[in-house]
């Protein structure tokens, strides 16, 4: 299940930050999920803006089962541009050991790009509220949070790799929603992320929506050459392809 890999423009070498491709989006959702738009319309509004390169990655879960008129739609639109369109799911981090909450069919993807929605934690999934309660409470600390869920994502990787090419969605954006500063994420724990994912050729997507990674987090993942592509995470086609987040970073 091979996928052509979307690249980091500048050709510097290994240690010196490269300029993002905006001609890229690397992660839009559709009416299948958490969008608003079919898949032509969505196809529409990246051609107008100028966009090379098109990842649909809706979210799916266990009790999903329209994987394959998702992927049909996407496929029959690749006959009405000149983008390359790939096919993805978005699905979350639901334990520690990084398992994942799989839909039932992989056949029909290109890729899946994994998210921590919630921390795993002691057995439990907690969401920002519930992380920045327990951080509040003493039960936690900022650093445990990162630890664990850097931790946590560096399974997912791992496990999502299997199956198919990964990415990572949104990276560290929990951290924001449980409003804790991603400067308790030390270089150490970027390098463990960087090294997983150079290990399983994770491509890395920097959030439009979400903000995320900050643009210290994606100097720092490229000078350890870890591939970074900008993703919108748009839900509504005018948002395709749109940058203001990104030229910042």
């Amino acid at each position: 299940m091979g996928v052509e890999r979307e690249s980091v423009i500048g050709g510097g070498a290994v240690g010196t930050a490269c300029a993002l491709d905006l001609a890229v989006d690397a992660h839009v959702h559709t009416g299948f999920s958490a969008g608003r738009d079919a898949v032509g319309v969505v196809v529409s509004a990246a051609d107008q803006a100028g966009l090379l390169s098109l990842t649909f990655a809706d979210q799916a879960g266990p009790d999903t089962t329209w994987l394959p008129a998702y992927a049909d739609a996407v496929r029959r639109a690749r006959h009405r541009t000149e983008m390359t369109l790939r096919v993805a799911a978005e699905v979350e981090v639901v334990r520690a050991d990084g398992w994942l909450a799989l839909p039932p069919d992989l056949a029909p993807l290109d890729a899946l790009s994994v998210a921590l929605s919630a921390l795993p934690a002691a057995g439990e999934l907690l969401s920002p509220r519930d992380v920045r309660t327990r951080v509040d409470a003493g039960l936690l600390t900022h650093r445990q949070v990162a630890e664990l869920l850097v931790a946590a994502t560096v399974k997912g990787l791992e496990r999502a790799s299997r199956y198919a090419p990964a990415r990572l969605a949104r990276p560290l954006a929990l951290l924001g929603q449980a409003g804790i500063d991603d400067s308790v994420v030390t270089p150490d724990l970027v390098a463990d992320l960087a090294a997983a994912c150079r290990t399983t050729g994770t491509v890395v997507e920097v959030s439009e929506a979400w903000r995320s990674p900050s643009p210290r987090v994606v100097e720092m993942l490229l000078d350890a050459a870890v591939t970074v592509v900008p993703a919108s995470d748009a839900r509504y086609a005018a948002e395709v392809g749109r940058w203001h987040y990104l030229r910042r970073v």
